[in-house]
């Protein structure tokens, strides 16, 4: 392992998900972790875990604090402990941070030993409970830069240590962009799956992948996600604002289209009507769609990378997933990429592994002989 730059005690204010997580990733590294929450339950459970030790008057001052509060109270948070230690750099894992930022300035808090963070990491269930130390491996850590350099450091180090990604961006350029990364697709996902409530029953039944694709953070917690979106309202409004605009051309041209007027290819025949160009619109958002999707960052952070899908059906059985795996480090092809999805009604699912396009034939190849089921994909 590493050696650790991050010298203890560190301090961790809140044992929820992302605090108790913190706490772990330090304390398996041999940091010394004091844990501090309003809840003392809250602080036992967290101890339980093993992500640090129940925070005592007696305690040596830390040398940094993490902040792990809830968004709306961060900034009063943070104004505390930078005056409860002083000679300590504070830090805060919060999902918004102009806020947090000018709230610390308003009440005289010391801004060279406040140094924002943000970990681009999280689950879709909260509390120390879904904590793991290997929570931010690989992940983003936004830093907000300060005046005191040696001050941003030191949280650098400690994102380094517990294995994240530094990022250095503004407290505004941070807010615009978790906007559209983040926060947009949890209101996305929850007015989508929000059409789901008084679906007919029969209709839900034939949910497939793709529907659980789009819903899946819509499981969130309605609470903490008021104080996201309240904290970084404005970024969040402009997001939307654009995408309701988007929506009012699709809403559009579906409506020339539900109308009965003539299609582009009707057009194209010379018969007219008030659908002319909604499929090419239609066409334009899907187009889009994939231009955006192509952006998204690949594995680990790289350039996208056009993976191929070797589909294998898996039967559900103890075990049966695992030989799978085996199986592949045997043939010798590494995945990428795992997609699993269950079949309706069949004691199945189907894996779909995704591998450099070099390695499909062979592994399907490969995995046929010894007995999975391969549907091969087009070439």
């Amino acid at each position: 392992m590493t050696p650790t730059r991050t010298r203890g005690p560190v301090r961790v204010v809140g044992t929820g998900l992302l605090g108790t997580s913190v706490g772990l990733a330090l304390a398996t590294r041999g940091v010394d972790v004091l844990l501090a929450d309003p809840s003392p339950s809250a602080v036992a459970l967290a101890r339980d875990l093993g992500a640090g030790r129940p925070a005592t008057d007696d305690d040596p001052p830390p040398a940094l604090v993490v902040v792990a509060a809830p968004p709306d109270v961060t900034g009063d948070v943070v104004a505390d402990e930078l005056a409860r230690w002083p000679d300590a750099v504070v830090t805060d894992v919060a999902s918004v941070k102009a806020g947090p930022l000018r709230q610390v300035a308003d009440r005289g808090g010391d801004l060279a030993r406040y140094v924002p963070g943000h970990p681009l990491a999280g689950r879709e269930r909260g509390g120390a409970v879904a904590a793991r130390a290997d929570l931010f491996a690989g992940r983003p850590w936004v830093v907000v830069p300060g005046a005191d350099q040696a001050a941003v450091r030191r949280v650098e180090d400690l994102v380094t240590d517990i294995g994240a990604t530094p990022v250095a961006l503004s407290a505004a350029a941070h807010d615009e962009a978790v906007a559209i990364v983040s926060h947009v697709p949890q209101v996305a996902a929850s007015l989508v799956a929000a059409r789901l409530r008084d679906a007919p029953a029969e209709a839900v039944a034939l949910a497939g992948q793709g529907l659980r694709d789009v819903t899946r953070i819509a499981a969130s917690d309605p609470a903490l996600w008021v104080q996201i979106l309240g904290g970084n309202a404005a970024p969040v409004r402009r997001v939307l604002g654009a995408l309701r605009d988007d929506l009012d051309v699709v809403l559009d041209a579906l409506d020339r289209l539900a109308g009965g007027g003539a299609d582009d290819a009707g057009a194209a025949a010379g018969d007219g009507g008030p659908a002319v160009g909604a499929s090419a619109a239609l066409a334009a958002l899907v187009a889009a769609g994939n231009d955006g999707h192509a952006r998204i960052p690949g594995k680990h952070g790289a350039p996208p990378t056009p993976y191929a899908v070797v589909t294998v059906v898996v039967p559900d059985r103890p075990g049966e997933l695992g030989r799978l795996f085996s199986d592949m480090g045997e043939i010798g092809v590494n995945l990428e990429d795992l997609r699993l999805e269950h079949s309706p009604g069949q004691p199945v699912g189907l894996a779909e592994l995704s591998v450099v396009p070099a390695a499909r034939e062979r592994l399907e190849t490969a995995l046929s002989h010894r007995g999975w089921v391969v549907h091969s994909s087009p070439r």
